[in-house]
């Protein structure tokens, strides 16, 4: 089969999802728009109605939705329900291919690719880095890992629900790298809203104070591209072990650590997110780095007394 008959056998595959949340519902409209015939399945079928209309199809039983297609997208709350939905459809896994798009550990990654393997299954794991109403825009992208060769047999397919940003042969990698995303999102997001309550002590509302909270956020990238060196890539001082304190020290920012716990305590907000910021620079300076980069604090993160 040469190259251009593969890329119409791909854009015409049958494709199957199982799961139906907001983002499983937004991956099947974008396979049905681009002209996939996708097969459906969810736990609560009234979910299915929407994609039903749309031209989906919707499936009796997993095993019926496994074996409608050669390619089957898991859009579940985690892995385990992946075994509870797939272990009585077991036998119909051979020769198929699984990408699971859920959110789990690394660990339950390479055990769920043990056991596809098992059953005569391709697996890839992945991980959507944008939420549903952006699936399938220019803006969507999806880390992948497993073999690479999977991924590039189904790539048309996927990347249709973002652009695939392919990581290497380990199942875990792409949950990793999922997490440690979403490690960044979510602690942002906690400290935009750890902010804003501070703010608001002050009298000022929310509507006030996050437009400016955001143009700070907005600018951490840049802030940091620009004090990194030559290549513009911050971590290539990191992956060589130093740590220059000639732009920001450890000890400078960990005494703005202690004015925020100060603060945050005298105007009676929780303290887990500046006390556990705090940590991390009074352990760098307990270890004799106060006058390195705030970069160092990776070394009490990576090994946490």
């Amino acid at each position: 089969m040469n190259e251009r008959q593969n890329h119409t056998n791909q854009q015409n595959s049958a494709v199957t999802v199982i799961g139906l949340g907001p983002m499983g519902q937004a991956m099947t409209r974008s396979l049905l728009n681009a002209g996939h015939p996708v097969t459906v399945w969810n736990r609560t079928a009234a979910r299915a109605e929407g994609v039903v209309a749309a031209g989906a199809t919707l499936a009796a039983t997993p095993r019926e939705a496994v074996e409608a297609s050669g390619l089957v997208l898991l859009s579940l709350t985690d892995y385990r329900a992946m075994h509870d939905i797939l272990d009585d459809a077991t036998a119909s896994l051979a020769g198929r291919t699984l990408v699971n798009l859920s959110s789990d550990t690394p660990e339950r990654s390479r055990e769920a690719a043990a056991w596809a393997a098992g059953h005569g299954a391709d697996f890839l794991t992945g991980g959507v880095m944008v939420p549903a109403p952006m699936v399938g825009t220019q803006a969507s992208y999806v880390y992948y890992s497993g073999r690479e060769q999977v991924m590039e047999e189904h790539r048309s397919a996927l990347a249709l629900l973002g652009a695939p940003k392919y990581l290497g042969t380990d199942p875990g990698l792409a949950q990793m790298m999922y997490q440690a995303q979403l490690a960044v999102f979510l602690t942002t997001l906690s400290a935009l809203m750890h902010a804003t309550a501070m703010l608001g002590t002050a009298g000022m509302k929310a509507g006030e104070a996050l437009p400016e909270l955001l143009a700070s956020a907005d600018s951490i990238g840049a802030i940091l591209r620009a004090g990194a060196g030559a290549d513009g890539n911050p971590g290539t001082a990191i992956d060589a072990g130093e740590h220059p304190g000639d732009l920001s020290t450890v000890t400078m920012m960990g005494a703005t650590t202690d004015h925020i716990v100060e603060t945050s305590t005298s105007i009676g907000l929780d303290l887990a997110l500046p006390l556990a910021v705090q940590s991390h620079y009074r352990r760098a300076i307990e270890n004799g780095h106060g006058t390195e980069n705030w970069t160092r604090i990776i070394d009490s993160i990576r090994g946490p007394r």
